[in-house]
């Protein structure tokens, strides 16, 4: 069946109607990930002049949001506005092109407003405080895109490598990078395989090869400690840091695996309920999420997806009773895009790792009245101790 075509998709999918979707993005705008950063008044503008939820329409309404943010950011930048408003602006202007994008830019509308996003975000990044460096490598014929942030007054900081999943991309991470650098460590924020400007797919054979190319390059910078790493996947990309916990043990000190799958969430049994009645907090239902998911892939049907992520099972592939890297299982036991079962089965198998699961806990444990950084500082701690080990 092919996911882009409602009259051959899973039978019993859900998808939120164009009220319904109206509806609960005012609800998350300004206030709910991934949604946070976008002005309600903003949000009124677009869900008012949407008329269907068309994927090109959805993306050009925000496009226009965006572009309007981005000309009076390059008019302030002519009459040497500060560093921190010009920041501000091209932020705005980022953040609506990345909501037109969002999940996916599964649409040609979509794929514009995400190079949009990017043209911004390059924008701003040259009014960050701490300065973020964008860092390019060759890979195989093609390259990879990275962005490094240092914290003020350390010397060669320890390195936390990190990456989203397939709607969360390296430019939507600097939260997370604050609170790194916070911490005293530096931030390098990637793309995982079939996401963002990395150009190898998910399944693809290359797509591991990606993270070991980072992990030759980061001990090359005398700035920073780049032999002391470790790494942090969230969601679907979670499932890289739990692999290279295992392939890279002796390179990195320890690994986040930060609500994904391994086994369980790569079986037919999970999958076909999480894309039909399951994904409930994606904006656009269920459907959004196997879209998502598919273009990682690179592929078209669900037949397909599920021929290809099941060879990816860290248990198939016989890693589970390997040795280790130190590493940190944390999710919540409500998430309807990964199991929570995929974390148990980590600490069933190989040598002792750690877990924190949150009880009343959504996709990535995010909880209803949790404060928003309680899971990254939980996180970032234990990441700290084990590159202090």
């Amino acid at each position: 069946m092919n996911i882009q075509d409602p009259a051959t998709r899973p039978k019993g999918t859900r998808e939120r109607t164009l009220d319904e979707v109206k509806a609960e993005f005012m609800r998350r705008a300004g206030k709910l990930n991934p949604f946070e950063d976008i002005k309600p008044e903003d949000a009124a503008k677009v869900m008012a002049a949407l008329t269907s939820l068309d994927k090109d329409h959805w993306a050009e309404e925000w496009r226009k949001i965006g572009l309007a943010y981005e000309a009076k950011a390059d008019a302030l930048e002519k009459t040497d506005g500060s560093r921190e408003r010009l920041a501000e602006l091209y932020m705005q202007a980022f953040d609506a092109c990345r909501v037109g994008r969002y999940p996916s830019p599964v649409s040609p509308g979509k794929l514009a407003a995400y190079h949009y996003s990017l043209r911004m975000f390059g924008k701003a990044a040259k009014y960050f405080d701490p300065p973020l460096e964008i860092v390019e490598i060759p890979f195989e014929g093609k390259k990879l895109v990275g962005y490094l942030q240092k914290p003020p007054g350390v010397t060669k900081p320890a390195v936390i490598m990190h990456w989203g999943g397939v709607d969360g991309w390296k430019e939507d991470r600097l939260k997370i990078a604050a609170a790194i650098m916070k911490a005293g460590l530096a931030s390098f924020t990637i793309d995982m395989p079939g996401s963002g400007e990395n150009p190898v797919l998910y399944g693809d054979p290359a797509a591991e090869r990606t993270y070991f190319a980072w992990l030759d390059y980061l001990p090359t910078r005398s700035d920073i400690d780049g032999r002391t790493v470790a790494v942090w996947g969230g969601s679907f990309g979670a499932y890289w840091a739990a692999r290279l916990a295992y392939t890279a043990a002796d390179r990195i000190k320890g690994a986040v695996f930060h609500g994904g799958n391994v086994h369980y969430g790569f079986q037919k049994e999970w999958l076909v309920p999480a894309f039909t009645t399951g994904g409930a907090t994606y904006l656009f239902g269920a459907q959004s999420l196997l879209d998502a998911r598919g273009r990682a892939m690179g592929v078209k049907t669900v037949e397909e997806f599920l021929e290809a992520v099941a060879p990816l099972s860290l248990k198939t592939m016989g890693l589970l009773d390997q040795p280790s890297a130190p590493l940190l299982g944390v999710n919540g036991k409500l998430d309807d895009q990964a199991p929570v079962d995929d974390i148990y089965l980590l600490l069933e198998h190989g040598n002792p790792k750690s877990a924190r699961i949150y009880p009343e806990g959504h996709h990535m444990g995010r909880t209803p009245g949790q404060p928003a950084d309680e899971i990254a500082t939980t996180i970032v701690a234990w990441l700290k101790d084990r590159l202090a080990q």
